[in-house]
C-alpha cells in the first residue's frame, strides 16, 4: 500500500507538473510557432520540472519526518512525473489534433528548416540533408500515436531521472550497534 502523504503529493505535483507543461505549451502556440524549434523553451521546460520535482521531493521527506526510503522516492517522483506527462500528452493531442490540426503540419516545417539550418552550420553534406528532410518529412510528430509514442520514452526517460532523484533524495541509512 501507498503512504498518503506520497500518493497525494505525487498526485499534486504531478498535475502541477502537467499543468505548467500545457501552460508553457500554450504559451508558445499563442505567442509564436517559430519558439517551438528554440532550444531555451525546451530548458525551460526541463528547468520547471525539474524545480518542482525537487520541491515535492523535498516537502515529502519532511512530511514523512526525514524517514524517506530510496523506493517511497522514486515512487513519489514516478507518480509525478507519469500524471505530468500524461496530462501534456493529453494537451498536446487535444492541441494538435483537434482544436488546430495545421498547427501541426507548421510546426513540422519549422522544424525541418530548423534542422537544415543546423545541419549546413556544421558542414553536413547536402546528401545527408537531403536524406534527413525526407526522413522528416515522412513522419508527423505531433500525430495522436506519435505523441502517445513520445509519451512512453518521456516515461522511460524519467524513470532513470527519478533513480537518480531518490539516490539524492532517499534519507541517510544509520548503522545501528
Amino acid at each position: 500500500m501507498i503512504n498518503e502523504v506520497i500518493k497525494k503529493n505525487g498526485i499534486t505535483y504531478g498535475v502541477m507538473i502537467g499543468i505548467a507543461s500545457a501552460l508553457v505549451t500554450a504559451t508558445i502556440y499563442a505567442v509564436d510557432l517559430n519558439l517551438f524549434t528554440s532550444w531555451w523553451i525546451g530548458a525551460t521546460g526541463l528547468l520547471i520540472s525539474f524545480t518542482l520535482s525537487i520541491i515535492l521531493l523535498t516537502k515529502t521527506k519532511r512530511e514523512l519526518k526525514g524517514v524517506f526510503p530510496f523506493k517511497e522516492a522514486f515512487t513519489t517522483y514516478f507518480i509525478a512525473a507519469v500524471i505530468g506527462i500524461l496530462i501534456s500528452t493529453f494537451f498536446n493531442v487535444i492541441l494538435f489534433n483537434v482544436i488546430d490540426p495545421e498547427a501541426k503540419d507548421t510546426v513540422s516545417e519549422l522544424m525541418i528548416k530548423y534542422t537544415v539550418s543546423m545541419l549546413q552550420k556544421f558542414g553536413t553534406p547536402a546528401a545527408a540533408i537531403n536524406e534527413a528532410v525526407a526522413k522528416m518529412k515522412l513522419s508527423n510528430p505531433y500525430s495522436t500515436l506519435e505523441l502517445l509514442k513520445g509519451s512512453v520514452f518521456t516515461i522511460v526517460v524519467s524513470s532513470i531521472l527519478g533513480l537518480i532523484f531518490a539516490a539524492i533524495f532517499k534519507s541517510k541509512t544509520t548503522i545501528q550497534e
